[in-house]
C-alpha cells in the first residue's frame, strides 16, 4: 500500500507565501491601518508633489516676471480644495454616490464636448478651459464620474453579466465615448488610462473571461490606431524604438530631447542628489519640467533615495488599497475602489516608465506629484472614496471593542446581576428594665409561663 509523502516547500516558497498573506490579510484589524497608511501616503506624496513643483516652476515663473511661488502657491490652493474633498467623501456612505453616476456622466460629456468648442490649445493638446482665471481640465474629472457610473451600471447587471450584450453594453460604448472625444483633443496618454479604467472595471466585476480578452484586444487595436494617425506619435515610438526615420527630422524635430534630458537628470542625482533646488535641467533644458518629467528633476535634486522613495510610498498606497478593495463583498464598492486603483497606480506607473525610457513619451501627468489643480482635486477625491470604504470596514472593530468594554465594566443596563441589598436586623421588643440583664430575666419569664 503505497503511503502519501507531503512535501514541505522550500524556504524561499514559505517566505513569499507568508509575504503574501500579509498583503492580502482581509481581517476587521487591518482596516483601521489600511485606512491609514493610505491616509498617510496620500498626504506625504502631495506634500512632495508641491514641494517638487515649487522647485521645478521657480525658474520659469521668474523667467515670466512672475513670483518664483506662483506655481507653488496655485497648486497648494487646489491641494486645500482636494484635501477638502477627500475628508467630504470619506465621511459619507459610498452607496450615496450611485445618485450622481448619471448627471456626472451626463455633465462629463457635455464638458469634454465645450472643451473641443470654446477650450485652448496648449502644446498641440486641446484639454483646458478657462474658468475664474484657472484652467479646468474635465478629462481628469472624466476619470472618477466615468468609474463612478461604470460600477453603478455593473451593480444593477449584477446578475447578468454572464451574457455579453450586458456585459458590454452600454459601459463599453460610453466608455469609447469618453475616450473618443479626449482623442480629439490629441490628448493620447489622458485616452489610455480612460481605456485602462474601462478594462479595470470589466475585470472586477466579473466578466468572464473570453469577454474580457475580446474587449482587451479591442480596446489595444483601438490605441494602436490611434496612434499610428498621428506622424508626431509614431515618431515618438520609433524613438524609443531606437529609430530616426527621416520623416521624424523633416521639420526639424528632435524626439529624443526629453527623453535624454530626463535621463542626464536622472543620472547626475547619483544616489542622494545634487540638492533640493539645485536642479540644472530645469533651466529650460527639459520640457515640461514641472508637469510630465517632474520625476526626473526629483530624481536630479534628491537622488536615487528620492526616487525609491516615492516608489515606496506608491507601493504602501497599492497594498493597502488592494486590501481594502479585497474585503468588499459587494459589487458596487468592490468595482468602484477596484477601478480607482487601476487608475491612479498604472498612470503613476506609465509616467515613470516614460521618464526612465522603458515606455514611449505619451504626456501623462504623475499623480499627486506633477503640477496641475485638475488632476491633483480628481486624484484626492478618489483617495477619499477608498477612504470611505477603509472606515465602513473599520466599524465591526470599533463594535467589537465597545463590547469588550461592556463586559470588563458591566453597568444595570448591561444585564448585571444587581446586588442584593442587606436584610435590616430585627429591632428589640422594648422592657421596662434597663442594660441587657432586664432582657434576660424577661425572656426567662415569657418561657415559664
Amino acid at each position: 500500500m503505497a503511503s502519501t509523502v507531503q512535501r514541505t516547500p522550500p524556504a524561499p516558497s514559505r517566505a513569499l507565501a507568508g509575504l503574501w498573506r500579509r498583503v492580502v490579510r482581509t481581517d476587521s484589524a487591518s482596516s483601521g491601518t489600511s485606512y491609514y497608511l493610505i491616509l498617510g501616503a496620500t498626504l506625504a506624496l502631495t506634500a512632495i508633489g508641491i514641494m517638487m513643483v515649487l522647485s521645478a516652476s521657480s525658474v520659469e515663473s521668474i523667467a515670466a516676471g512672475d513670483s518664483p511661488y506662483t506655481g507653488a502657491l496655485k497648486q497648494a490652493l487646489f491641494g486645500i480644495a482636494g484635501l477638502t474633498g477627500m475628508l467630504v467623501l470619506s465621511r459619507i456612505n459610498v452607496r450615496w454616490l450611485k445618485r450622481l453616476a448619471w448627471p456626472g456622466i451626463t455633465a462629463t460629456l457635455v464638458l469634454l464636448v465645450l472643451v473641443q468648442l470654446i477650450g485652448k490649445r496648449v502644446l498641440g493638446n486641446r484639454n483646458w478651459i478657462e474658468v475664474a482665471g484657472f484652467s479646468l481640465q474635465p478629462s481628469e474629472f472624466a476619470k472618477l464620474l466615468l468609474a463612478l457610473w461604470m460600477a453603478t451600471i455593473l451593480n444593477k447587471k449584477a446578475n447578468l453579466l454572464d451574457n455579453w450584450v450586458h456585459a458590454l453594453i452600454p459601459v463599453v460604448p460610453v466608455g469609447l465615448g469618453v475616450a473618443g472625444l479626449v482623442i480629439w483633443g490629441h490628448d493620447l496618454g489622458t485616452t489610455l488610462v480612460v481605456l485602462l479604467i474601462v478594462v479595470a472595471a470589466l475585470f472586477y466585476a466579473g466578466v468572464p473571461t473570453k469577454l474580457f480578452v475580446t474587449a482587451g484586444v479591442l480596446l489595444s487595436i483601438g490605441a494602436i490606431g490611434f496612434a499610428v494617425a498621428s506622424p508626431n506619435r509614431m515618431c515618438r515610438i520609433y524613438t524609443w524604438m531606437g529609430q530616426d526615420p527621416d520623416f521624424c527630422r523633416a521639420d526639424g524635430g528632435d524626439f529624443t530631447y526629453q527623453v535624454q534630458n530626463g535621463m542626464f537628470g536622472l543620472a547626475s542625482g547619483g544616489w542622494f542628489g545634487v540638492g533640493l533646488g539645485q536642479s540644472r535641467q530645469k533651466y529650460s533644458w527639459l520640457p515640461e519640467a514641472q508637469n510630465d518629467f517632474i520625476f526626473a528633476v526629483l530624481g536630479e535634486e534628491l537622488g536615487l533615495f528620492g526616487t525609491l522613495l516615492v516608489l515606496a510610498l506608491f507601493a504602501v498606497l497599492a497594498v493597502a488599497v488592494f486590501r481594502v478593495v479585497s474585503r468588499q463583498a459587494e459589487l458596487f464598492p468592490r468595482v468602484l475602489g477596484g477601478t480607482i486603483m487601476a487608475w491612479i497606480l498604472g498612470q503613476a506607473a506609465i509616467n515613470m516608465a516614460m521618464v526612465t525610457g522603458i515606455a514611449p513619451v505619451i504626456g501623462v501627468p504623475l499623480p499627486f506629484i506633477s503640477s496641475g489643480g485638475s488632476a491633483l482635486v480628481s486624484c484626492l477625491c478618489a483617495i477619499g472614496v477608498v477612504l470611505s470604504l477603509a472606515r465602513e470596514d473599520m466599524r465591526p472593530v470599533r463594535t467589537a471593542r465597545a463590547r469588550d468594554a461592556k463586559t470588563k465594566a458591566p453597568s444595570r443596563g448591561s444585564g448585571a446581576p444587581r446586588r442584593r441589598p442587606r436584610a435590616k436586623a430585627a429591632k428589640p421588643e422594648p422592657t421596662r428594665g434597663k442594660g441587657r440583664g432586664a432582657t434576660v430575666n424577661q425572656g426567662k419569664r415569657k418561657a415559664s409561663t
